[in-house]
């Protein structure tokens, strides 16, 4: 499976999400058979975001997020959509990366597959996409992918790749997110490249009327 460099170990996601969010652009990102550069990425830091699951504590379903570091969170939404979230950070304090979004830099034939007969670009444009073109599923929550023997077996794998420059790197509000961790100013925590055609567009969160 292509994908450049060594593959990334748990010190470099045994850090503060801020700092693994922005490092994770131009990483390359492998399972599946499919292996893209990512391009776009959302923080989320538990107790301290409104716009995170575990920002009320943890549940069954949130539980990775409170680490170690190295393991991934998955999780299904809209009824149709898994996501592929990255655990950052110190072990007992909910942390992860959203991976949004990526290039496939290989596996073209798996990902299209997968994701039925879109533009190359659009391959893995969203975080839904990118999940189902690299055929994330329920069973990878809770995985861990540095290191086998801490945890389950997985087969995801992030190398070094390409790391971006800053000065490629742009922030702005996450996509989607409703209320006080919508708020772009306060939680500017989604880092994306600049001109990346396959970053997915921005949309705000809408809140939803108690009836």
């Amino acid at each position: 499976m292509a994908g450049t460099g060594r593959r990334v170990d748990r010190d470099f996601f045994d850090r503060p999400v801020l700092e693994v969010a922005p490092d994770l652009l131009g990483r390359h990102l492998s399972h599946g058979g499919v292996t893209v550069r990512i391009t776009e990425t959302e923080a989320y830091a538990g107790d301290r975001d409104p716009g995170s699951h575990a920002y009320r504590g943890m549940t069954p379903r949130t539980r990775p997020m409170f680490g170690p570091a190295g393991f991934v969170y998955a999780y299904f939404t809209y009824g149709n959509h898994w996501m592929l979230c990255l655990v950052t950070g110190e072990e007992g304090r909910a942390a992860a990366v959203l991976v949004r979004a990526g290039e496939v830099i290989d596996g073209h034939d798996a990902a299209v597959a997968r994701r039925g007969d879109v533009p190359d670009v659009a391959l893995c444009r969203g975080p839904g996409n990118l999940a189902r073109a690299l055929g994330i599923e329920r069973e990878h929550t809770g995985r861990d992918f540095c290191v086998p023997a801490l945890g389950e077996p997985c087969d995801l794998v992030v190398r070094a790749g390409t790391p971006s420059p800053s000065s490629e790197i742009r922030t702005g509000p996450r996509v989607g997110v409703s209320g006080p961790g919508g708020d772009g100013a306060a939680f500017p925590w989604r880092f994306f490249l600049a001109g990346e055609p396959s970053v997915s567009a921005y949309r705000p969160g809408v809140g939803r009327t108690r009836r």
